[in-house]
């Protein structure tokens, strides 16, 4: 379960279900859901997924912060339009293409996206394999890429 984006949606999932008021509370229920996490990375993932303490009724619980999935939108549209160079896939596998040194901060934004279809990712120098969960969440993936790189088609 060493997965970071299974770990950030798991994450997520809990601060949605119920209040959660501290790093330590969230950690055990973490531990409880089998993710075993240190509490540097816990506070890493917080910060990557832009979540914070905000005042609430019962106290201080942790929330994402308003604009955050945007901004991640818009990281990876950034990264897409200064590093795509072509994209194309089979079955349940897309493999897209960056200029030299992109791929790693193209996967790392795909991972932080947290998109449902995308099972994982991995990035090489200049050549991503992205794995998908059906052929049709290729196609819709493989479009998407495309529209967020600036590419017709």
């Amino acid at each position: 379960m060493a997965n970071k984006s299974d770990r950030h949606r798991a994450i997520l999932g809990i601060i949605t279900a119920q209040e959660v008021g501290s790093q330590e509370e969230l950690r055990t229920l973490l531990v409880a859901k089998g993710w075993d996490v240190t509490q540097s990375t816990l506070s890493r993932d917080l910060r990557e997924m832009r979540v914070a303490r905000v005042p609430g009724p019962e106290g201080a619980r942790y929330a994402v912060l308003e604009g955050a999935a945007e901004e991640q939108r818009a990281t990876l549209e950034t990264l897409l339009t200064q590093f795509f160079h072509k994209v194309d896939g089979v079955r349940e596998l897309i493999v897209l293409t960056t200029t030299a040194g992109g791929a790693q901060p193209v996967a790392e934004a795909i991972d932080a996206a947290g998109w449902p279809d995308v099972i994982g990712t991995v990035g090489g120098e200049n050549t991503i394999l992205i794995i998908t969960r059906s052929d049709a969440a290729r196609e819709k993936l493989t479009r998407r890429l495309r529209e967020l790189a600036g590419q017709n088609g």
